[in-house]
């Protein structure tokens, strides 16, 4: 799998690198190959993974009290189900290797394959604050998993990989895990590219074997589903109300609900990082006392609004469609009460706990838009797409990955209310970076600690 770079013949007579002479070596063919080999068992342990999860949810939260002899889920039973999820969490990630995965207060990163050693704390981190209810995504430990095992695979059958290889195989890897997590193999492909921050020519080099991995992840996925029947475990919405022509009324509220995300996402971040750095000191009691906090939040929305502590807890991806779905049902205030105990929730959890920061961010933008919706000038849909997009980049600073996120999830009317996502987004956007401290020893802004993998 050795790749080389020739050389090519400027204008001055002087040789310059060809970056697509890799590109047409034999080595960058049996790397596609490779990539797509990987991502069949890269990809089914992904469906698996999230199958676990689904189930871990449903058995701990409605089936374990009832056979423990309650009728149904006792309105107190997120306490301990998060008093064990912050145990075992605190647990793993003080007594095996690692960190337990990337912390998501910081943002996701792809700085690097994790090292084998280091994939069971990823995953039991992962499994148990995911299953157990704290607000965090999957697609944080699935990116680490993707890419820790491609690496891994690689190397049990040739050791010495060269580096620039294993980034891309591992970036390859990460491509299969996430393939269809969000909707559409594409939306997860500008995830990582801008999570990443490769850019030139080097960003179509290591896409191509990403993008490969992904396809053949996407049809894993499907197969999979087909065959056990369990779901596609793919963000998607179901019966999205018609979105009218965009308004002049509505391009001034793209600029309002820009600048309230900015604002929301930048104090959900700060906090979340003020909470690490406390919780790290007393790592085991301070990660159960945060799962208890997310628990009482949880509880506090059911009793205020006589709606389930479930729209709190998890992160969201599922909640997504029957919140749209059922939003004549959301007052305003019971829109804003589930916003702030969310939002409190998903600051713990970002602070405590193992997992990605992507869905709770599209849920609270998504409740914020629909509270907003019953203002004169603002169309449901609209306020919908325009809060998930704007919160997405509040809290994940890539501005084209939160675009996708809003737009594509709709459909047909995704098309319609691009251009009000698109001013939320860059309005979001431009005032996040101003509100948040500029990065220590460099300037730019990415998504936590960016950095090329190759």
């Amino acid at each position: 799998m050795r790749m080389s770079a020739k050389g090519s013949v400027g204008a001055a007579g002087a040789t310059s690198p060809d970056p697509f002479a890799q590109v047409r070596s034999r080595g960058y063919v049996r790397l596609l190959v490779v990539a797509a080999v990987l991502g069949v068992p890269i990809s089914a342990g992904a469906y698996g993974f999230l199958a676990l999860v689904d189930g871990l949810q449903s058995w701990t939260y409605a089936d374990l009290p009832k056979a423990l002899g309650f009728q149904g889920t006792p309105p107190w039973w997120p306490l301990p189900l998060l008093a064990v999820a912050g145990l075992l969490v605190g647990l793993t990630i003080r007594c095996l290797p690692g960190t337990g995965g990337h912390k998501p207060a910081e943002g996701l990163s792809v700085s690097g394959a994790p090292r084998p050693v280091e994939l069971p704390g990823v995953l039991l981190a992962a499994v148990a604050t995911l299953g157990l209810g704290a607000v965090l995504g999957p697609e944080g430990p699935l990116i680490m998993l993707g890419s820790g095992v491609a690496v891994w695979l690689v190397r049990l059958f040739k050791p010495a990989v060269p580096p620039p290889v294993e980034a891309m195989v591992g970036a390859a890897g990460s491509f299969a895990a996430v393939s269809t997590l969000l909707g559409s193999p594409i939306t997860g492909a500008f995830l990582l590219m801008e999570v990443s921050g490769i850019g030139g020519p080097m960003l179509g080099i290591v896409l191509v074997p990403g993008l490969l991995a992904a396809g053949i992840g996407s049809l894993v996925f499907v197969g999979l589903d087909n065959w056990t029947g369990l779901g596609t475990y793919s963000l998607a919405l179901q019966d999205v109300p018609q979105a009218n022509s965009p308004t002049v009324a509505e391009f001034g509220w793209a600029l309002v609900i820009g600048l309230a995300a900015a604002f929301v996402g930048t104090g959900i971040r700060q906090s979340a990082l003020l909470l690490q750095s406390r919780v790290e000191r007393h790592l085991v009691p301070a990660t159960v006392l945060m799962g208890l906090a997310v628990a009482g939040l949880a509880i506090a929305y059911a009793e205020g609004s006589g709606k389930a502590a479930t729209e709190v807890l998890y992160s969201g991806q599922a909640a997504l469609g029957p919140l749209l779905a059922n939003s004549a049902g959301y007052t305003v205030g019971t829109s804003m009460l589930l916003v702030a105990c969310k939002g409190l929730a998903y600051t713990a959890s970002l602070g405590a706990f193992r997992g990605g920061p992507i869905f709770p961010a599209m849920f609270l933008g998504a409740a914020g838009g629909i509270a907003l919706s019953h203002l004169p000038g603002l169309q449901l849909t609209s306020a919908f797409a325009m809060g998930i997009g704007a919160m997405s980049v509040a809290m994940l600073r890539l501005p084209l990955t939160s675009v996708l996120l809003a737009t594509l999830l709709l459909g047909a009317q995704g098309l319609t209310v691009m251009p009000l996502v698109i001013v939320a987004v860059v309005v979001a956007y431009v005032v996040t970076l101003r509100l948040s401290p500029a990065p220590a020893g460099g300037s730019g802004a990415g998504a936590g600690k960016d950095s090329a993998p190759a």
